[in-house]
């Protein structure tokens, strides 16, 4: 009889240890959570903006991390002259903003194109970036019927294709 007595103490004792430790794994997590919330995950965030958006946004836009995207508007391209680094204006339906950026633009960059540049806006009034895409789609286009090719274009084309089957 009395085996039949501890039976029901021990199931307690089983359900109140796994209580507690249900209780404190969901602390811990808890605690985890607000360390990672607290240790300024913000920080580390980058926003993709149109100069629209960079506009609107103020005193906001300024010292923060942004990618901001846009069209490279005609004849704003100013190269520094053997030095690497471009200007040139980023613009969108409702705004244009002055960029200049460090470093060797890629190959395709050139005016009317889609570009992403990563920076900060400054006080000088213009967006610092550090890393310049430009966007492009993968699709082939064959040049159109009565357009001589040169042989050297036609060898430029031949490489890009060779390995291709």
């Amino acid at each position: 009889m009395s085996a039949v007595m501890n039976t029901p103490h021990a199931s307690d004792a089983m359900r109140r240890r796994t209580r507690y430790f249900m209780l404190g794994a969901f602390l811990v997590a808890a605690i985890a959570f607000a360390v990672i919330a607290a240790s300024g995950i913000n920080q580390n965030l980058v926003y993709y903006w149109t100069p629209t958006d960079l506009h609107a946004a103020g005193d906001k836009a300024y010292g923060a991390t942004i990618r901001l995207g846009g069209m490279v508007s005609p004849g704003s391209i100013r190269n520094h002259g053997g030095a690497s680094g471009v200007e040139f204006d980023v613009h969108d339906a409702g705004g244009k903003v002055h960029v200049k950026s460090s470093g060797v633009p890629p190959q395709m960059f050139r005016e009317n194109i889609g570009v992403v540049v990563e920076g900060t806006m400054v006080q000088g009034g213009y967006f610092k970036s550090n890393r310049l895409m430009v966007s492009h789609d993968n699709e082939y286009k064959a040049p159109e019927a009565g357009h001589p090719m040169s042989q050297e274009e036609l060898k430029k084309l031949m490489k890009t294709t060779e390995g291709m089957e």
